[in-house]
């Protein structure tokens, strides 16, 4: 192996551990700060890595098989660096992943809006179109097979992520889709321009069997959700509701700042949350004066899938006695806090680094946060359809406007 990338191998390695030793932490959705870190390195910090090249040369000179590129042997080396740690949400994401998340944590991504599916493993890919947007509109229709992007055939070997990633582009850019429409023998070549994309992270209506109740579902916390949140808020008291819920069942987290203006609509001043972090201040989230819905009633449904900046959500609004939490499960425990750190190629380090409290300093993490209305949901609930945990928010919010 060349001098030059031993350098640069030993260089990287001492950048990231350390940054993690002076940083200390990330989770898994929940962003706090997103940053380019400079670290300064020692120069003859560099001699330690001698076993560690001493054990390679052997691997080098002596291995059969195909050696990994020398930024294979770097993602690697992080990878194995980070994992000493032994915490799961600090950890190392590569360019192409990184740019993905970036995206649907901004609410919108540069591409044509079709989902890419393949319903049998190895089988073809399948779009469907999103009305409204590029692909829909250059005449890509619903069940097109896939056949190839930009002239590159797609293989049985490729995931669906991959060929999402083909398709996937900056706005402005055109794309060339190889297509065979249902019921046709022969493939079509589609050129679409890329356009932004939104990820809605919010759906809403009334519901059907009392339609005096609005159904809110969170799935994530992206740039886009405080805005989502509003417009169905809005919508659906237009519409007549004077209840909601709001579920937050399998919404694993995102944006911190998401989360605390997705709780400003509904909360009049006062803490959100606190964040402890070592060698800083307790730092206190409040809400603002300005409130969307300040006292409509609410049912927050939470399962062991509700984490993160949702148990932010739901914490802040179970102990300022805005809302119940119903729900068969506690939610997850998931009530820290990471910095996602960019670095110079485009991939990422993200770190734990502080820790979450509810309003009333309840700790989140690796604790949760359990149901006010505690639903049993049985075998003959899961054989027939039947949503246990929304139906039992129905019948709370009933017995609460019977009170009054």
């Amino acid at each position: 192996m060349s001098e030059r990338i031993r350098n640069i191998f030993a260089t990287l390695l001492l950048i990231l551990l350390a940054a993690s030793a002076f940083v200390a932490g990330y989770f898994t959705n929940d962003f706090v700060d997103m940053r380019r870190g400079e670290v300064t390195v020692p120069a003859d910090d560099a001699d330690g890595f001698g076993l560690f090249w001493e054990a390679w040369g052997r691997v080098e000179d002596n291995y059969l098989g195909e050696l990994p590129s020398s930024k294979e042997l770097t993602y690697g080396a992080i990878r194995g660096s980070i994992a000493l740690l032994g915490d799961p949400y600090t950890f190392f994401v590569e360019p192409v992943d990184r740019e993905i998340e970036r995206q649907s944590l901004q609410g919108t991504f540069g591409g044509v809006g079709a989902t890419v599916s393949r319903p049998e493993e190895g089988g073809p890919i399948f779009l469907e179109p999103i009305p409204g947007n590029p692909a829909a509109e250059a005449g890509i229709l619903s069940g097109d097979e896939l056949l190839a992007v930009d002239g590159q055939p797609i293989t049985p070997e490729m995931t669906v992520q991959e060929v999402a990633n083909l398709v996937r582009g900056e706005k402005g850019t055109v794309v060339v889709l190889t297509v065979l429409h249902p019921g046709e023998t022969e493939p079509v070549d589609i050129e679409v321009e890329r356009g932004d994309i939104l990820i809605p992270s919010v759906s809403y209506r009334l519901l059907r069997e009392n339609e005096q109740v609005g159904y809110i579902q969170l799935t994530r916390f992206s740039g886009e959700s405080a805005n989502e949140i509003e417009t169905a808020v809005t919508d659906l008291q237009s519409q007549g509701a004077t209840q909601l819920i709001l579920d937050l069942r399998g919404n694993g987290g995102g944006l911190l700042d998401a989360a605390v203006s997705v709780a400003d609509h509904f909360l009049a001043d006062g803490p959100i949350l606190y964040q402890q972090s070592r060698g800083e201040d307790e730092r206190v989230y409040e809400a603002t004066a300005e409130t969307l819905a300040p006292s409509i009633p609410i049912m927050v449904l939470i399962d062991g899938g509700t984490a993160s900046s949702s148990e932010i959500l739901a914490g802040a609004l179970q102990d300022r006695g805005r809302a119940l939490l119903v729900g068969s499960t506690p939610t997850f425990g998931k009530g820290s806090v990471q910095l996602v750190y960019d670095l110079s190629d485009g991939s990422s380090v993200h770190v734990t680094a502080s820790r979450w409290l509810t309003p009333d300093r309840n700790q989140l993490d690796q604790q949760g946060l359990s149901p006010d209305v505690l639903v049993t949901v049985t075998q003959e609930d899961i054989d027939n359809g039947r949503d246990a945990v929304l139906n039992a928010a129905v019948l709370e919010l009933q017995r609460l406007a019977q009170n009054d």
